[in-house]
């Protein structure tokens, strides 16, 4: 009987189709993060973008649903209508914050979100109040050092978005170190920078899933699939 031989190569054989070619990729490096098991998903990549045609376009496993501006229940529909992959949908905490923060949990769940995200000047207060009308996990976004880790996890945050700009490396080591003893297997989001070291580097800190940006992406696709077509006529002629 002849041996059967098993292929263990480690190339991942992709599969696409001609009208998908301009899909958005996420930056290959974000695969040595750990990623998050959010609800029996492994998330690894997160898109932050609110543009709907790169959210229905993209190969990122999850979506960061934040934007400046109140958080609006329309705007959660129209991502919920074209996302493919779980979204952590911002419900404010700033001038956002309350009852009004936890009702938008509340839709934002019912709308299919599967973590909510509160932004940096949270209080303890709404965290609390949110966590008692929703059912999925409550993110917290640190920007610098002056947060009481405990108290948050305390109140109910069940993972960290942190978002330091440059520091954003220090910044995770910052709570790492401040936490191990408390919560040596915190889950940790944060923003991995432009380049794949900056992503490395982040990783490296323990961050487990990174977000990546999006900006400008569907105006430069549009641009060049223009160009080409303006030189495929420019050849009929």
């Amino acid at each position: 009987m002849s041996e059967i031989k098993f292929n263990n190569r480690k190339e991942v054989p992709s599969l696409t189709s001609k009208l998908r070619g301009d899909i958005v990729s996420a930056p290959a490096v974000i695969r040595n993060a750990s990623g998050i098991n959010l609800y029996g998903k492994r998330i690894k990549s997160i898109i932050y973008t609110m543009d709907v045609a790169v959210i229905a376009n993209c190969n990122a496993d999850a979506v960061l649903a934040v934007y400046p501006w109140t958080p609006n229940t329309k705007i959660l529909e129209a991502i919920s209508t074209v996302s493919n992959v779980p979204i952590l949908a911002g419900i404010g905490g700033g001038l956002t914050k309350g009852l009004r923060s936890a009702t938008i949990g509340f839709f934002a769940e019912e709308s299919g979100a599967q973590a909510v995200v509160l932004n940096a000047p949270t209080t303890i207060d709404t965290i609390i109040g949110v966590g008692k009308v929703v059912d999925i996990p409550i993110i917290y976004t640190i920007v610098n050092q002056s947060v009481d880790l405990h108290e948050r996890i305390n109140a109910g945050v069940k993972a960290f978005n942190i978002a330091g700009g440059k520091e954003t490396a220090n910044l995770i080591k910052w709570v790492r170190n401040e936490i191990q003893d408390y919560a040596p297997n915190f889950p940790i989001i944060a923003s991995g920078g432009k380049t794949a070291e900056q992503i490395q580097q982040t990783i490296d800190a323990g961050a487990n899933a990174i977000t990546f940006t999006a900006y400008g992406v569907t105006e430069a696709t549009f641009q060049k699939k223009m160009e080409l077509y303006r030189q495929q006529n420019s050849h009929e002629k």
